[in-house]
């Protein structure tokens, strides 16, 4: 009898398995591909120069008041910062935060060098092609931007961004959401102003203006400051193009970026996964039905046995 119930479980998994393994086999046709988008040709764009940083974290209290965030525990005058290590790791975004300044001490330089951290705002955003309830979305001012109402908290976007920067907020146990830099948007980007941080920097390290314009800008310093700059605009390519873009003095590396970011956008990577999402969302019902029934089934074997064992009793 056990035997019987035993293999009638077995055939149960083996053809729930199987369904699911057709399923798959039947959605992913030749012609589901995901779509691309090299984003808006017009689109705005930031020029940071590294060089011109000093560290002051103006950009910090003006994008937390421009934001309505919280105030930092210590204040933005405050630039023992500089020296927090947080799991081995230099400061980042997160729910109160959606910039932070860190700092690097690069041998050769008789300064310190300081770089800022934000959404980078891709031209193709991998958090937005990687969200399958379309809670992100790329304006034709060129910030990417979020709805909170859509988000079903699958975190997915974190795990995409090839920068890191999407984060959850934990601290709230009823409104759950992703915290990002959203350029500003809905205060200033759509009605053409620049971002608070640009607007707040004193060294004015952080250009405004159209993205097209801010790599010729880039271009031209690099050029006419031969040996000051690094022949490279970080952002012009990486991950497909990114709305904020860097000029540095010092090998990119040195300075807390990540040089392995492929030129291509994240979603030429992810096409194929992206194209069986649907097809997923369609398994997973039946399949937790499946896991449910199992469960089901299991309850009311074991309620058997103890009937049985009861009455030999």
């Amino acid at each position: 009898m056990k035997i019987k119930k035993l293999l009638n479980r077995r055939t149960f998994l083996k053809g729930s398995l199987a369904g699911s393994a057709a399923a798959v086999s039947l959605s992913r046709s030749p012609e589901a591909k995901a779509a691309t988008f090299e984003g808006y040709p017009d689109s705005m764009g930031v020029l940071v120069d590294l060089s011109r940083c000093v560290g002051c974290r103006s950009c910090e209290a003006a994008c937390n008041e421009e934001q309505q965030l919280p105030l930092p525990e210590k204040p933005f005058n405050d630039f023992s910062v500089f020296d927090e290590l947080h799991h081995g790791q230099k400061r980042r975004t997160d729910e109160t935060r959606y910039t932070v300044v860190n700092r690097y001490e690069v041998p050769g330089l008789d300064h310190p060098l300081f770089h800022k951290v934000q959404c980078n705002h891709c031209q193709e955003p991998a958090c937005l092609t990687s969200c399958f309830v379309n809670a992100y979305t790329k304006t034709p001012e060129g910030a990417v931007i979020y709805d909170p109402k859509v988000c079903v908290g699958c975190r997915t976007c974190m795990v995409a961004c090839p920068f890191y920067i999407p984060t959850f907020r934990y601290s709230s146990a009823f409104q759950p959401r992703i915290m990002k830099c959203i350029f500003c948007y809905d205060t200033r980007l759509k009605e053409g102003k620049p971002p608070a941080c640009v607007e707040a920097c004193p060294q004015e390290a952080l250009t405004f203006g159209r993205r097209q314009e801010m790599i010729r800008v880039g271009r031209q310093r690099i050029r006419e400051n031969q040996g000051r700059y690094v022949d490279h605009i970080y952002g012009e390519h990486e991950a497909g193009g990114t709305a904020w873009m860097y000029l540095s003095p010092v090998e990119f590396e040195e300075a807390g970026f990540d040089t392995s970011v492929p030129k291509e956008p994240i979603l030429n990577y992810v096409k194929d996964f992206l194209s069986i999402v649907p097809m997923v969302l369609t398994i997973w019902p039946a399949l937790f039905a499946g896991i449910h029934l199992l469960a089901t089934r299991k309850d009311g074997i074991k309620k058997q046995q103890q009937t049985e064992g009861e009455a030999e009793k």
